[in-house]
C-alpha cells in the first residue's frame, strides 16, 4: 500500500500545517495499528481484515473516524470472519482529528517525559513518539492483549516507547511532565497527581459526558485548570474484560408501564446525548443514567432514562404536537432533573459546564464551577 499519499491527505485534514503535529501524521501508517476492526450493521458488529482488501483498508484508517476493535470481550484481531458479534465497544482507534486535539491540549513540546493514557491500537503513542522521541512516552492500557499487540505493532512502524499492562486507576510507574488520557475517567485519579511533577499537565475527558478537562500541577499537589469550549467523548475506562451490563430489567419492566407520577412537559423529547452541554451536565448532576432513545407506531418520538437506583422515566411527543407526556417513577425524577436544566438553558442561553474553573486536591477531588454553579466529581 502506498500510505503516504493516504497519510499525507489525512494531515492536511485534521492538522494545521504550523502545529507539531502534522509531521507525525503523516509520518505514522495508521493502517497498521489498526489491521482488523469492526464494521456496524444490522446483525451486530462484522470483522473487517485490512489485508484481504488494501483499498478498503486504506479508506477506513486514513479517514477522519474511529475504527471500533473491540466489543464486549472480543478484539476484532480474533474475531471469526463473516460472524457479527454483538455487545458494546470496549476499545477503538480515535478519530485522528480527536487524538490531535488532546495531544495539542496536553503541550506536548514542554514534556520531557509522556504517559498516554489507554494506549489502544497504539496511534497515539506513535504520534507521541514522533513528536518528542521513544525514550521519552510511556503508553498503558488496562488490557494485556492490547499492550502486546501495540508494542509489536509500534515496532513494525519503528517506535519503541515503553508499553505497560497497567490499570491507570491504580499505582503508576515513573515520573511525568504531562499525561493525556484517551479513555474517559469519572474524575482525575490520586495516582495520576502523585507521579505527574510540579508543573506538568494532565488532560482527559469526564466520564458520561462531552467534557475534556485540562489541569496543571501546583507545588502542593494538587492542580487547577479548567474545562475547554471545544468537545469530546470516549469510551470509559473499565477494569475487567467488558463494562457493567446495561439495565435491561428495568428497562424491560417499565418500557410502557405507567409511572408513579405523570406530567406534561413543555418541551419536545430529545435525545439527549446529541445534546452535549445538556448531557454533560446532567451526567454531573445524576451520574449513571443510561438512556435510550425510540419511536412508537406512529412516527411519536420516544426517550426513556434509566438509573442502576431504580429511577426511570419515560417521555413520549405524538406527530405534530409541542408537548410531551412524561411517565416517572423510582426513588428519584431524572426527567424533572432534565427539564430544570433545560429551562437553565432557557434562560441564560448556555449551561455553565463548558469553561468552568477546575480545581483538584491533591487527593483528587475535582471541583467544576463557573458563575455560581459548581459540582465535585
Amino acid at each position: 500500500m502506498d500510505w503516504q499519499q493516504h497519510a499525507a491527505a489525512l494531515a492536511r485534514e485534521v492538522v494545521h500545517p504550523t502545529s507539531p503535529l502534522y509531521g507525525p501524521v503523516m509520518a505514522t501508517p495508521r493502517h497498521l495499528c489498526v489491521p482488523r476492526w469492526y464494521a456496524a450493521g444490522p446483525e451486530g458488529w462484522t470483522p473487517a481484515d485490512g489485508p484481504a482488501d488494501e483499498a478498503e483498508w486504506a479508506g477506513a484508517s486514513y479517514a477522519d473516524r474511529t475504527l471500533v476493535t473491540r466489543v464486549g470481550p472480543v478484539h476484532a484481531d480474533h474475531a471469526p470472519d463473516g460472524e457479527a458479534v454483538t455487545g458494546r465497544p470496549t476499545s477503538s482507534s480515535t478519530l485522528p482529528s480527536l487524538v490531535v486535539s488532546m495531544l495539542t491540549h496536553g503541550r506536548l513540546s514542554e514534556c520531557r517525559d509522556f504517559l498516554d493514557v489507554a494506549t489502544g491500537s497504539g496511534y497515539s503513542a506513535a504520534l507521541a513518539c514522533a513528536w518528542l522521541g521513544d525514550d521519552y512516552v510511556t503508553t498503558v492500557d488496562v488490557d494485556a492483549y492490547l499492550t502486546e499487540a501495540a508494542a509489536d505493532r509500534l515496532a513494525a512502524i519503528g517506535h519503541n516507547p515503553k508499553v505497560l499492562t497497567q490499570d491507570a486507576a491504580g499505582p503508576l510507574p515513573g515520573e511525568y511532565d504531562g499525561i493525556v488520557s484517551m479513555v474517559s475517567m469519572p474524575r482525575v485519579p490520586a495516582s495520576w497527581l502523585r507521579v505527574l511533577r510540579p508543573g506538568g499537565r494532565l488532560v482527559t475527558t469526564i466520564a458520561a459526558t462531552g467534557l475534556i478537562l485540562t489541569a496543571d500541577k501546583h507545588d502542593d499537589g494538587g492542580a487547577t485548570g479548567r474545562i475547554e469550549w471545544d468537545r469530546a467523548a470516549f469510551m470509559a475506562t473499565r477494569t475487567s474484560d467488558d463494562y457493567p451490563p446495561q439495565l435491561e430489567e428495568l428497562y424491560k419492566r417499565v418500557s410502557d408501564q405507567d409511572g408513579d407520577e405523570v406530567t406534561t412537559s413543555p418541551f419536545p423529547v430529545l435525545d439527549v446525548m446529541q445534546a452535549w452541554e445538556v448531557w454533560s451536565m446532567l451526567s454531573l448532576t445524576a451520574p449513571g443514567i443510561e438512556h435510550r432513545n425510540g419511536t412508537d407506531d406512529d412516527g411519536g418520538r420516544m426517550t426513556w432514562m434509566l438509573h442502576p437506583d431504580g429511577s426511570w422515566a419515560r417521555a413520549h411527543t405524538t406527530p405534530g404536537s409541542r408537548t410531551t407526556t412524561v411517565h416517572q417513577g423510582g426513588p428519584r425524577r431524572l426527567y424533572t432533573m432534565l427539564e430544570e436544566i433545560r429551562w437553565r438553558w432557557v434562560e441564560h442561553g448556555e449551561l455553565p459546564v463548558y469553561g468552568a474553573r477546575v480545581t483538584i486536591t491533591p487527593e483528587g477531588e475535582t471541583t467544576l464551577a463557573r458563575g455560581g454553579w459548581s459540582a465535585t466529581l
